[in-house]
Formats: C-alpha cells, sequence, structure tokens
C-alpha cells in the first residue's frame, strides 16, 4: 500500500508542557526546503501563536539534517528554465521574529542556505556539537538571501558576516559557537533533552507576557537608538506590564519561594506599540 504525503506531514506539530516541537519532516531529502514546506511551517508558527498553552517553540529537523537549503531539484528547474518561487508573493522569512514567544533552533545537522536563513530568524540557536553550517549563497552564483544581510552581521559583526558569505565556507558547531552563529552546543544525544530542558524552565518561570514583549522590544530596538528604547519601556511597556496579573504574581512567588503560576499569553495583547508623542 503506498502512502500519499500531504502537506501537513512536511512539518510535525507536538505540545508538551507548554512547549511546541515543530520538526521539519522530509528526512528522506534531509529536510530540504520547499515553499509547500515552507508553508506549512509558516501556518504552524501562526497556530502556535494564537494557542495558549505553547508557551516556548522549539524547531528542528527529522533525522540526520536540520536543513541542507532549498531542495536541489528546485534549485536545477530555477537554473534551467528560469523559474522562480515567487519569493516575493510569500510570507517574509522574518515572520518568525513577529511571534511573540520564544522560538529556539535545535540545529542537529547540516544547516545551509535558506536553512541557516531561517535558523537565524529564529530567537535563539542550539547545535549539535556534528553539526555543519554555511551560508552557500556566493558558491550559487546568488546574493545573500531573504534578509541574512540584515541579521548575520548583526550576530557576529560586518568582517566576519562577509568572510561566511563571501567564502560560503563550512563551520563546525565550535568555530559556529565561538563567533555567535549559535548560542549552545551540545553532544548530538544531549541536544533535544537540553533544548527541551531549557524551554521548559521558560515556561514555567517566565511569563509569557514579559518574553513576548521583550522579544519584540529587542528586535524593535535594532533600528532604534538607545533613547527610543529606554523611551518606549518606559511610556508604553510600562503602563501595560505593571497593571498585568503577571506583575504581581512574579512579585509574590519570589517572596513566597514557590514557583510563578504566570497567566497564558493573550493574542489580544498588543504587540505593534503606536509611535510615541513628541
Amino acid at each position: 500500500m503506498t502512502q500519499t504525503t500531504t502537506d501537513h506531514d512536511l512539518v510535525k506539530l507536538t505540545v508538551t508542557d507548554g512547549v511546541a516541537v515543530l520538526t521539519w519532516n522530509r528526512p528522506e531529502r534531509n529536510n530540504a526546503w520547499t515553499v509547500p514546506m515552507e508553508t506549512r511551517y509558516y501556518q504552524l508558527l501562526e497556530q502556535c501563536a494564537q494557542d495558549t498553552s505553547v508557551r516556548v517553540i522549539v524547531v528542528t529537523g527529522a533525522g540526520r539534517s536540520f536543513c541542507p537549503g532549498m531542495d536541489a531539484h528546485v534549485l536545477a528547474d530555477n537554473a534551467q528554465t528560469g523559474a522562480t518561487t515567487n519569493p516575493h508573493l510569500r510570507k517574509p522569512f522574518t515572520l518568525p521574529r513577529t511571534i511573540p514567544k520564544p522560538i529556539i533552533a535545535a540545529i542537529n545537522g547540516a544547516c545551509a542556505g535558506i536553512g541557516l536563513v531561517a535558523a537565524m530568524n529564529c530567537d535563539l540557536r542550539f547545535a549539535s556539537s556534528t553539526a555543519k553550517l554555511t551560508t552557500s549563497f556566493a558558491h550559487r552564483g546568488i546574493m545573500a538571501e531573504h534578509g541574512l544581510a540584515w541579521s548575520l552581521p548583526r550576530a557576529v559583526g560586518v568582517s566576519t558576516a562577509l568572510d561566511l558569505l563571501f567564502s560560503a565556507r563550512v563551520i563546525l558547531a565550535q568555530e559556529a559557537l565561538d563567533l555567535g552563529v549559535v548560542d549552545r552546543v551540545y553532544e548530538p544525544d544531549e541536544l533535544m533533552p537540553e533544548t527541551l530542558e531549557y524551554a521548559r524552565n521558560l515556561a514555567v518561570y517566565s511569563s509569557p507576557l514579559a518574553m513576548g514583549v521583550i522579544k519584540r522590544q529587542v528586535y524593535a530596538a535594532q533600528e532604534s537608538s538607545h533613547e527610543e528604547a529606554r523611551a518606549l519601556a518606559l511610556r508604553y511597556w510600562m503602563g501595560i506590564l505593571r497593571h498585568h496579573p503577571d506583575f504581581k504574581e512574579g512579585i509574590s512567588s519570589y517572596l513566597e519561594k514557590r514557583p510563578p503560576r504566570f497567566a497564558p499569553w493573550d493574542p489580544l495583547t498588543p504587540t505593534d506599540p503606536p509611535p510615541l508623542p513628541g
């Protein structure tokens, strides 16, 4: 009996203890990127954003690979026929940065090209010690795609980003950690247990509201001045958080020396502050 693979199978979702795990599920192709996989991934991210049972999101790949880039069949068709995947008509690769919950990439193997772009748009990156990473674009005769020219220099500095982009050299996990491309490195059999433990700790001890606001603050501050970030926190975000039950619960749980009982994220909480008055 032949099994039919549907678009829903391209990314798997499980939710346990407040942690959603999204698994790119094309192991027979090492999770090489396709537009249907991308579409399903973003659908599930937006679903997790609305699901009050989800407090933290982990993204990984099925099998031995994270994502080695765009599927070679798609690349060959693009090169030979001039076909395009119409990236300007798809949702932007920066969509994960708009999800008001922490997103952690668990890089379990090869991470290249568009796979690296996807990882850089997660909030944190934990890697297996056997993972290999590369930008790859210069070796394919193409520019740094989907905003990697913005995100990579902010993680590693301009000259290091240019080195990684010009040379498209493969870096191993330890060098990726030393450069700042990834945040933590674990042995292969420890990657998911350690990542899930970190995610569960966030789910238990950190306010979903505070994490969502902090994420919005940090990314907005990348395009603002220091003073603008300070003023926005004081004149806008403070008014939301100081009057929310999580603030009282955070103080009470600290004084009572017990785990906090924070409310789930409310999807109606504002995540786009208005311009500050002059």
